[in-house]
């Protein structure tokens, strides 16, 4: 009797130990559970908010003080960021102040055309945009937002192969060194291939997986295009570095009654600013939410009722005014 309860006590005790091994371990899986079910929780979307405008230490302060946290900055010929006339001591002088200011600068901005048919004037742009590039990479601003460039006697074919070329033998080694990357902002008004999705497929698919290129997503130019600005956003999402924030206006009663080509050159459309315009703005942040952009976003000012900014200078009170009412707007979107 002794002896059978020796054996049942001592399988008791084992099963008991078997039963807190099973527990411990169930345990310490579900730990391991909930530890990945909160690594899978939504994150706070926190992506950069700024403006677009010209260098100078006022809209540098102006853009801290309006609670934006970044700025996407002109980089074109006789502008405060000329990069063919800028010496090193400049350079660093400028570099000190942005990094003082607090804000991040995101993009240079320099359009132009990289594949023009007149010979004089593609080597001068050329040579341009190869320093236009080296002062980003010296500023440590990672994107350069431009168009592609654009031939329209030549076929899609041929110009998108000279495309690839130039930006291959002369962009891309000063890419690589500076670690910069070109953007193309989809304007139709420019030189420029990549204003659609049929352009940015035809672009992507001749550079391949080059990491030097990607997109400056504009949703305004596709709307008066008459283009979805909400779905192209969708399907290039992972293209998209750099954001442009600017509305357009569709102005119905103009082209209800003139069409596309109204008389007297009426302004059937307009840029505005986010939220002044016919743009989904909570389905684009969206979009934008879903694949986890991080990046920065910067209002474009071209609305003409609040003084938009020109190619140089300060902000004027007016345009300070445009900007304010969009911070305004786009707060109750986007947290900063």
């Amino acid at each position: 009797m002794r002896a059978w309860s020796r054996r049942a006590y001592n399988c008791s005790v084992q099963n008991h130990l078997s039963s807190l091994s099973r527990r411990t371990l169930l345990g310490a899986f579900a730990a391991g559970a909930a530890v990945k079910a909160q690594d899978r929780r939504p994150q706070e979307w926190k992506p950069r908010l700024g403006v677009l405008g010209p260098y100078s230490e006022a809209n540098l302060a102006f853009a801290r003080e309006a609670g934006f946290n970044n700025m996407i900055l002109g980089a074109t010929p006789r502008s405060a960021l000329d990069a063919a006339t800028l010496n090193d001591e400049q350079v660093s002088r400028i570099k000190e102040v942005i990094d003082r200011s607090g804000v991040h600068i995101s993009a240079l901005q320099e359009t132009q055309n990289h594949i023009a048919a007149d010979t004089a004037e593609r080597s001068r742009d050329n040579a341009y945009f190869v320093k236009a590039i080296e002062l980003a990479g010296r500023l440590g601003v990672p994107y350069i937002g431009t168009a592609s460039g654009k031939d329209p006697k030549k076929s899609l074919k041929d110009q998108v192969d000279e495309i690839v070329r130039v930006y291959n033998e002369q962009y891309f080694p000063a890419c690589e060194k500076g670690r910069v990357r070109i953007l193309w902002e989809p304007w139709p008004g420019g030189p420029n291939l990549a204003t659609s999705p049929v352009g940015f497929e035809t672009l992507f698919k001749a550079f391949g997986d080059s990491p030097f290129v990607g997109l400056q997503y504009d949703p305004s130019h596709l709307v008066w295009q008459m283009m979805d600005p909400i779905q192209t956003a969708r399907d290039f999402a992972d293209k998209i570095y750099d954001v442009h924030l600017k509305d357009t206006e569709i102005r119905w009663p103009i082209l209800r009654r003139g069409g596309i080509h109204p008389v007297d050159g009426a302004q059937w459309w307009r840029y505005r600013l986010p939220g002044l315009g016919t743009i989904d703005w909570p389905a684009f942040f969206t979009v934008l939410q879903d694949v986890g952009y991080t990046g920065a976003m910067s209002i474009e000012h071209e609305d003409p009722l609040y003084d938009p900014p020109g190619g140089h200078g300060d902000f004027t009170e007016g345009c300070k005014t445009g900007f304010r009412m969009a911070y305004r707007y786009l707060k109750q979107y986007v947290p900063v």
